[in-house]
């Protein structure tokens, strides 16, 4: 299942089922989980852990140093979970040891050519990032959440489970939960309706979160007065609670 062409480093371990495709190279402390497909002129360096059934396409570069200049060689990670689709020219760095250490990648995303995560972002799971989507480093991206193409995302950022960044977007605050932002420098344009419909949403959880939105955004009211009235409803709507608990985490200012 390995191409006469391509390298494989004797300390990287591939296990039963793993294809790699012609002029691959696979570095020293690399760990590919069964089944998962690497095709031809991909480039994986360690150390990288990869789950299983994952698909690299050619020329994605991943597990490579972080672009960070006080990056000083020291032994960092990156993680990548299981089902996962990287498509042509993806690249990831690991992380630094002014975070964790580690870039970690879930289940089940789906990451389009160009994109580039860079070190120490936290990817969840069922994520779609569209081409030439750019993370700086320490971005956090909760499940189910989609990123448009051609959007860049400042350091430090959160984007929340099931929101969703329209093409271009600039992006310099959090994103909450199930909020819909757009324009170059992006701005809320209300939920993402359509895509919490797809996934099952109940309509008097749509109609919580609806509720929630105009709270923060459409009513006028300063921030502190809109979250009390998000924790009022938070008891009677988990995903209200999940919109309360998400801003009040934040480290960084709202994108609002």
């Amino acid at each position: 299942m390995i191409h006469p062409s391509a390298i494989v480093d004797p300390e990287a371990r591939l296990a039963d089922g793993v294809s790699v495709g012609a002029f691959s190279i696979i570095g020293a402390g690399v760990e590919v989980g069964e089944g998962t497909r690497i095709d031809s002129h991909v480039v994986l360096e360690g150390p990288t852990h990869i789950g299983r059934d994952n698909r690299f396409h050619a020329f994605s570069v991943i597990g490579g140093a972080p672009q960070d200049k006080k990056y000083a060689g020291e032994r960092t990670t990156l993680t990548i979970g299981n089902g996962n689709t990287f498509r042509e020219h993806v690249t990831i760095s690991r992380g630094t040891v002014q975070d964790a250490g580690v870039t970690t990648i879930g289940d089940d995303n789906w990451i389009m050519a160009a994109v580039h995560i860079a070190h120490d972002c936290r990817i969840g799971n069922h994520i779609v990032m569209a081409n030439n989507a750019t993370l700086a480093g320490h971005v956090v991206v909760d499940d189910w959440a989609i990123i448009g193409g051609l959007t860049g995302i400042h350091q430090y950022c959160r984007i929340g489970a099931h929101a969703f960044v329209g093409m271009g977007c600039q992006i310099n605050g959090d994103v909450p939960p199930f909020v819909m932002v757009a324009g170059h420098y992006a701005r809320p344009r209300g939920i993402n309706s359509e895509g919490l419909k797809r996934r099952g949403f109940a309509p008097h959880n749509v109609s919580a979160i609806k509720r929630a939105y105009r709270a923060l955004y459409v009513s006028g009211r300063p921030l502190a007065e809109a979250l009390q009235q998000l924790r009022e409803s938070a008891s009677d709507s988990a995903e209200v609670g999940d919109m309360l608990n998400f801003i009040e985490a934040s480290d960084r200012s709202l994108l609002r």
